[in-house]
């Protein structure tokens, strides 16, 4: 499984021009990928000091969870943490307005809260919606 994602992100590395980066050069360079949803991916990446990221952006929109999820199993492994951030307002550089990132810090974990601090564990979409029609009917 693993090989056949390398494939698909070497296959889709740009190889001439300013962006362009060597077959096989690992994960990082530019590439076009096809999503998940029928959009083409613009992605960057790179390792910069103490970090690993990821940019990724659409022609007319901002990607949505569904590219997130893809593009972050692109680089990094299922079991694997990263995150996108949101910096004090002070600190937002924003060179184009259909981008998000992911970030992987070097040798240092990202801490986590507890899974039950998210939803209920266990329970999938449709249950949850079932269930939350159901405190919806009865408040």
């Amino acid at each position: 499984m693993r090989s056949q994602i390398i494939e698909k992100l070497e296959a889709g590395r740009i190889r001439s021009g300013r962006l362009a980066s060597a077959p096989g050069s690992g994960p990082c360079g530019q590439f076009l990928v096809q999503g998940p949803c029928g959009c083409q991916l613009n992605i960057t990446a790179l390792v910069r000091p103490g970090w690993e990221h990821v940019s990724v952006s659409t022609p007319r929109r901002c990607p949505n969870w569904e590219e997130m999820c893809f593009v972050k199993d692109l680089f990094w492994d299922e079991e694997e943490c990263v995150m996108q951030l949101h910096p004090p307002h002070s600190q937002y550089v924003n060179n184009s307005r259909y981008c998000l990132h992911l970030w992987k810090p070097i040798k240092r974990d990202i801490p986590m809260p507890p899974p039950g601090f998210v939803g209920i564990v266990g329970l999938g979409p449709s249950e949850a919606a079932t269930l939350l029609a159901q405190m919806q009917a009865t408040s």
